[in-house]
């Protein structure tokens, strides 16, 4: 039995492998989606629209330098959910991703899901684009 288990275990760590470069490729195809007509290809607020825009887009690139070093999940999470804005913040430049990405998924399974899913994608994938 014991032996068993041992030569399962690559097939699982492949598999796991293989859903990590998966979840990272669906946050990078997400991101240009969406994203990088503002922020750029490379994350770093030069796209193409953005010289036509008011205020700059953010450099996503630094998130956690601005934050001390540290990236913070949440707080990356509710700025693209966009749904808990805070009033003393302004208006919001960015989209509200949250609804559109929920709406988006209109007439699939759990569109709420589909929609926070999404937002995890480009959270997690901002997590990896970080410079020290």
């Amino acid at each position: 039995m014991h032996r068993a288990g041992l030569l399962l275990l690559p097939i699982f760590l492949l598999a796991a492998c293989g859903r990590e470069a998966s979840v990272a490729q669906d946050g990078r195809d997400t991101f240009l989606r969406y994203c990088a007509s503002c922020h750029g290809v490379e994350g770093r607020g030069d796209g193409p629209v953005a010289a036509s825009l008011s205020k700059a887009p953010a450099d996503l690139t630094q998130i956690a330098k601005r934050n001390g070093g540290r990236f913070d999940e949440s707080a990356v999470m509710g700025v693209i959910d966009g749904r808990r804005a805070v009033a003393q913040h302004g208006t919001r430049d960015m989209p509200v991703w949250g609804v559109l990405f929920e709406a988006e998924g209109q007439g699939e399974p759990y569109p709420r899901y589909q929609g926070m899913l999404k937002s995890r994608f480009l959270v997690d994938y901002l997590a990896t684009i970080q410079e020290k």
